[in-house]
């Protein structure tokens, strides 16, 4: 177990250092285009500055775009005393408790580190679960913020919206600006083209991998958390059953939730957020024997 989450770590490194490298091929693509240096750095300036916009602000974004309305204890003293128990267990800081109301069964957790972090749970997951399945489910969200998975989701989103702003800034410059640099070499203004139109897309495959890294990950340190992978299998189990797909669909935070809240099956694992919930509970019912 603690390989697999050492793995899942250094996967998540590189994956986002591929982050890195995308934004500077279109960074330098494009300078060489345009014969200025000042374009590349620019462009790394300017989306590390974008990126880290969106990092202190994504987290109150994310919450406001799913209704999401924060609780006391003394408004559902259920969740908020076993949100309370986990912190105490992990000894960390008690985060902010949300609920959503929502018929699926859903939960995220989203904020910069432990000392900024929320947690959220819909109303479907509250009358679905029994208290030992919602403890695994929180468990499961207070290891995205035990291991910072809150930090590096808020940092690859704001990665991908500054990748999806820089695309389109340079298609327009092209479009309107650029047609007639003839002392340019046509292979950078071809390359370049592409890259811009290409790398959006590469930038959410990679988002979405991430978040499948982390999830695997969370799962293993809920697990480790309540020391009962039966019961976070049991509620994967619950949710495949009954859908988690929620009456707000927002894509762009998709990637936070427990399980994938957007609707349809349509959509190929390949551009899913989330790994397969079977095979999330064959992990879990591998690491049940370690307990």
């Amino acid at each position: 177990m603690y390989s697999a989450i050492a793995a899942n770590k250094r996967n998540t490194v590189l994956i986002m250092l591929a982050f890195i490298v995308l934004i500077a091929v279109i960074g330098f693509l494009f300078s060489q285009y345009y014969g200025s240096t000042g374009i590349f750095w620019g462009t790394l300036v300017g989306a590390g500055a974008y990126a880290l916009f969106q990092y202190f602000a994504a987290a109150k974004i994310a919450l406001a775009v799913n209704g999401a309305h924060e609780i006391q204890k003394k408004d559902n003293p259920r969740l908020y005393r076993i949100v309370e128990n986990l912190s105490i267990t992990n000894g960390m800081p008690m985060p902010k408790v949300y609920v959503m109301d929502d018929p699926a069964p859903n939960a995220f957790a989203t904020g910069r580190d432990p000392e900024h972090a929320f947690v959220a749970a819909t109303t479907g997951i509250l009358d679905t679960m029994n208290d030992r399945e919602l403890t695994a489910v929180m468990a499961h969200e207070m290891g995205h913020v035990k291991n910072y998975d809150i930090r590096v989701m808020m940092i690859v989103f704001g990665l991908v919206s500054a990748i999806g702003l820089l695309a389109d800034m340079f298609i327009r410059m092209l479009w309107f600006g650029g047609g007639d640099r003839r002392d340019s070499s046509p292979i950078f203004l071809i390359a370049g083209i592409a890259a811009a139109i290409i790398s959006p897309l590469v930038a959410a495959l990679i988002q979405m991998a991430i978040s499948r890294q982390r999830e695997y990950l969370a799962d293993a340190t809920g697990a480790m958390t309540t020391r009962d992978p039966e019961g976070l299998a049991n509620a994967l189990e619950k949710i495949g059953k009954a859908g988690s797909g929620m009456r707000r669909q927002n894509s762009s935070t998709a990637h936070l939730f427990f399980a994938n809240p957007l609707k349809g099956q349509s959509v190929a694992k390949l551009f899913s957020t989330h790994p397969p919930i079977e095979d999330r509970v064959a992990r879990l019912r591998e690491m049940s024997g370690q307990f």
